[in-house]
Parts: C-alpha cells; structure tokens; sequence
C-alpha cells in the first residue's frame, strides 16, 4: 500500500474522531450538569428538544452557505424514559424511534459493574407484534447502545413500547436493571 495514502486515511480518522471523544467526554452520565448538558442521550449527539430547538433553527438568507449543503437527514422521533442506574453500576435509558414508516427500540446504557452483562430488548407493537434482540455488553466506562432492527411501522407511534434488561450472563441470570420507554406523564398533564 502506498504510505501516503494510510498517512491521509490515518489523518481523516483522526478529524472524524475528535467530535465525538468530545461529546462522550463532555457529559456527566448522573444528568448533572457541567455546563454541556448531560445524560446518556447527549453522549450519542441526541439531546432534548426544547435544547436543541435554538441551535438548529435555520440561518437568515444572508447568512446561508452560497453552495448547496448536505442532503437533509429524515425526521426521526423518539419516546424515551428516564434515566435509570441500579445499585450495581448499570444506566440505562430506552427509547422508541420511528421514522420513514418504520419502526424500532434502542437502549443507551453504561456498564460500570466490573462484569460482562446481557441485555435484552424487547419492542412490544400493536396487534401483538414483538421484536426482540440480545446484546453483549461489556465491562467499562463507556456508553453503548442496544438496537433492534427497524420494522415496518403497524400503528402510531404511541402504540409501541420498548423495555431493556440487563442482567448477568450465567445460570442464575441475576437481574441488574430494567428500562422502559415509558415517559413520565407532565406535572398538571
């Protein structure tokens, strides 16, 4: 292989990764603020929409790029949980998405057990319907996430409801956390 070729492939992996170790190191996963926001969800570059509302409000006409910009990326909505730790050292919040007719469950999680875990996530959907996945969650600091694949959509949104379990991967199969994307209902709601 040429040497200046890895050279520049090794020099855009670098610029590419910068934005993201900020994001996962900004972030305190206890939702406290460190004046950069906080939670599992701002870890992945998602964060709440009132937040967000100002930072993505679109430039006046004399402030727009002169050239065409990116192609615009499908509305995707969430309905997600709260954040919830266990004793043990597992967080987890779960979350339903659906966009482009289609819809799926995903768990934002850290494991600081000191152990391996299993999780299970399970979307339950109208009429019965339900898609389940497994996923290996390793030991460590760092945030990950557990998806199930994206399904085609039977029924509104609110028809659907995701539930995450982590639990330890032996005979016993000790339960650690459950997480569910059931939103808390607003105060005078």
């Amino acid at each position: 292989m040429n040497l200046r070729l890895i050279g520049i492939g090794a020099g855009v992996l670098i610029i590419l990764s910068l934005p993201l170790a900020g994001a996962i190191a900004g972030p305190d996963f206890a939702g406290r603020s460190d004046g950069k926001g906080g939670g599992l969800l701002s870890t992945f570059g998602l964060g709440h929409p009132s937040r967000d509302a100002s930072a993505s409000r679109t430039p006046s006409p004399a402030a727009a790029p002169a050239g065409p910009g990116p192609a615009e990326q499908p509305r995707t909505d969430a309905r997600c949980g709260p954040e919830l730790s266990s004793p043990q050292g597992v967080e987890a919040q779960t979350c339903v998405l659906s966009g482009e007719g289609r819809t799926w469950g995903r768990s934002y999680y850290r494991n600081t057990s000191g152990r391996a875990l299993d999780a299970v996530l399970t979307v339950m959907g109208p009429a019965g319907r339900t898609v389940q996945i497994r996923c290996a969650v390793g030991a460590g600091d760092e945030p990950g996430l557990c998806e199930t694949p994206r399904e085609e959509s039977a029924g509104a949104p609110e028809d659907y409801s995701a539930v995450a379990e982590f639990a330890v991967p032996d005979d016993e199969g000790a339960l650690l956390l459950r997480s569910g994307s059931n939103s808390p209902v607003p105060a005078g709601g």
